[in-house]
């Protein structure tokens, strides 16, 4: 009935379908469908310059085609660009900046030394003998008599000489060169003048620990022989004393040093540091570190400095191993070990050498920046120095490892680590072979030390520069002496030679500082690279991100696209397809009657209503579907099915 229509309505109501999100409705993330329309969307709404002309001109090929490639260019351009400026970065180029600075200066230490090593008690003995075997030497070679230089008679105890050293002094026959043998064999006559001396050369001979491989050490100057040979021998003495040098004899400061003054005033014995050199004798360092208080200047000129007069003669000396009259001179900072061979310079008697000095600071940067240490922790080579570190401490460091390491013993000059022995001919009698080899590998780098000992960052020096003048005059040198013999109590035998004065002093305060600086930083970097950007596409920063979210989008939409080519190729149907055509073929005789929601009752047939919009699709064929038995137990059984009409 009409009437009683709504009240089945209402006893059983249609379920609302749930509400689909209409084309208008956004989600929460969504991606483009495909390439053409991320890329026209992107040109229509982005930042770049140009881009908007690829799709404004889309129905103009050729337009088309010309702002493409004008884009594509620009685009390679830029990003050139980027190359080159990102090469420059990470190629860490300095800048050199030079500062000028004005203050009081720290005066730097100075070690003023001898040149004369001493004859002293614990090796006197030894040494005598080797004079006696040097003058024997020399007059074999060449005939000379040096009773009057070493001190002894030609002839004195020669057939008495005691144990004879190892490796002697020879005269080798050196063969004729090419050319000579050619002009000999041919008769020409050769129109360089003749010069009167023997071909040969002097040397001595030295060979490994089973004598299977010698060489000569040989030179073409006799005076560099022979004092090579008596230096040679002369630290093999030097070795056998137990400390490695010979204790100091009882000498004060006023036995070499007449005079000492700094800023006008005197210096005394809190003012140096006294230590012993093999071949440059006694040594004194004035302003070392240890000293209680730190010389400063505070004003430039020779009046404000150091001001030394020396004692030059050489009285008991060593004649064959000191060649130079005079006194040995170098500037060096306080933290710093004096390398007299390296950078020293000799006084000249009878003459007042004047110093002046121009302070120079260098600040390196370390790192990527450049190849230097700062305070050589990093340096594979163990400072054997009671100093900081610098580049000569280092390679006579590493020279002194590789010599410990190949030859079995220390070389004298340089200090060793305690359990080793100083070089001994005696108990090594293969190191002078060891050593002149090692030398030969050391000034080719062959040992590595130049390569392992990188420059400090920090490096303080002193740029000199000497004037001369004769001291003292011919009219003021009678008093001068007078005055030091009597203040010294000692008498100047050749006044000439006798005596040297040295000025050491700042010629300036001022001093430069030359410190190196990133030549492009990071923030040199990006402002580079947005005048780029801006220069070729005259965008931002927010164009970057553009550019990044499109990146982005690809990336999306390719996996996308590949997960879906994925799933239909290798993803099984959907089951509720299958479903429904089994349903579809299943008789209606064997569904089941749980599937009604009411038992099966005869009842009048009247017209259903149309289908149930919310059933979309069929339930699905199990396996276990078969026969209902009735629950009334009726010996026929009954089916049903239910239909979209039945209540």
């Amino acid at each position: 009935m009409k009437g009683d229509k709504p009240e089945e309505q209402g006893l059983d109501p249609e379920p609302e379908a749930p509400n689909q999100p209409t084309e208008e409705e956004e989600a929460l993330i969504e991606f483009h469908r495909s390439y053409r329309e991320l890329f026209q969307f992107f040109c229509n709404n982005t930042t770049i310059h140009g881009a908007i002309r690829l799709v404004c001109s889309q129905h103009n090929r050729m337009k088309t085609a010309f702002w493409a490639v004008l884009w594509l260019c620009t685009f390679g351009m830029m990003y050139w660009q980027f190359g080159l400026l990102f090469g420059e970065y990470f190629s860490y180029p300095v800048s050199l900046n030079i500062n000028l600075n004005s203050d009081k200066l720290v005066f730097p230490a100075v070690t003023v030394c001898t040149l004369n090593p001493y004859r002293y008690t614990e090796i006197k003995e030894e040494l005598e003998e080797l004079d006696r075997i040097a003058e024997q030497t020399l007059y074999d070679l060449y005939k000379y008599n040096c009773s009057n230089t070493l001190g002894a008679h030609p002839h004195r105890r020669r057939r008495d000489l005691g144990r004879t050293l190892p490796h002697p002094l020879q005269r080798l026959q050196v063969p004729p060169s090419p050319r000579q043998a050619r002009s000999a064999a041919s008769g020409m006559r050769d129109n360089n003048p003749q010069v009167n001396r023997e071909d040969w050369k002097i040397g001595f001979q030295l060979c490994n620990h089973n004598k299977s491989d010698c060489f000569y050490q040989t030179y073409s100057s006799g005076v560099d022989a022979v004092r090579e040979w008596y230096r040679f021998h002369y630290i093999n003495i030097l070795s056998r004393v137990p400390d490695g040098s010979p204790s100091l004899e009882e000498d004060t400061l006023g036995s070499f040093i007449f005079a000492c003054r700094f800023n006008q005033n005197s210096c005394n014995q809190a003012n140096y540091s006294r230590s012993y050199h093999l071949m440059y004798g006694n040594c004194y360092t004035f302003n070392h570190k240890n000293n209680s208080n730190l010389w400063m200047s505070s004003l430039p000129g020779i009046n404000n400095g150091l001001s030394l007069v020396l004692r030059t003669e050489q009285n008991d000396f060593i004649p064959l191993l000191s060649t130079v009259t005079g006194a040995r001179v170098m500037v060096h900072g306080q933290d710093e070990p004096a390398f007299m061979d390296d950078g020293g310079f000799n006084l000249r008697p009878g003459v007042e050498t004047s110093i002046s000095m121009k302070k120079e600071a260098l600040d390196r940067l370390g790192g990527n920046y450049g190849d230097c240490t700062k305070n050589g922790s990093d340096i594979p080579v163990k400072n054997l120095y009671a100093s900081n570190y610098t580049q000569q401490v280092c390679i006579h460091s590493c020279f002194q490892e590789s010599m410990i390491k190949e030859c079995g013993c220390a070389y004298i000059f340089y200090p060793k680590p305690q359990d080793v022995e100083y070089c001994d001919y005696w108990k090594h009698r293969s190191w002078g072979y060891c050593y002149y080899k090692l030398q030969v590998a050391f000034s080719m780098d062959s040992l590595g030390c130049f390569t392992k000992c990188r420059k400090p960052c920090s490096v303080t020096s002193y740029q000199l520069s000497a004037g001369y003048s004769r001291w003292p005059s011919v009219t003021s040198q009678d008093w001068v002496y007078q005055m030091l013999s009597r203040q010294n109590n000692y008498t100047i035998n050749n006044k000439r030679n006798g005596v040297a004065k040295l000025n050491i002093f700042f010629k300036e305060l001022n001093y430069k500082t030359n410190s190196e600086s990133p030549s492009v930083t990071m923030v040199t970097l990006l402002s580079n690279l947005g005048s780029q950007w801006s220069l070729w596409f005259g965008s931002s920063v927010l164009s970057v991100v553009e550019m990044a979210e499109l990146i982005f989008d690809l990336l999306v939409i390719t996996f996308l696209m590949l997960l879906r080519r994925f799933r239909s190729r290798y993803w099984s149907p959907g089951r509720g397809s299958r479903g429904a055509q089994e349903v579809a073929s299943t008789p209606a005789s064997s569904l089941p009657s749980r599937f009604c929601p009411h038992p099966t009752s005869p009842s009048p047939s009247q017209p259903g209503p149309a289908a149930h919009p919310a059933l979309t699709a069929p339930p699905p064929a199990y396996a276990t579907l078969g026969l209902h038995t009735s629950p009334l137990g009726s010996a026929e059984p009954s089916f049903s099915v239910c239909t979209a009409g039945e209540p």
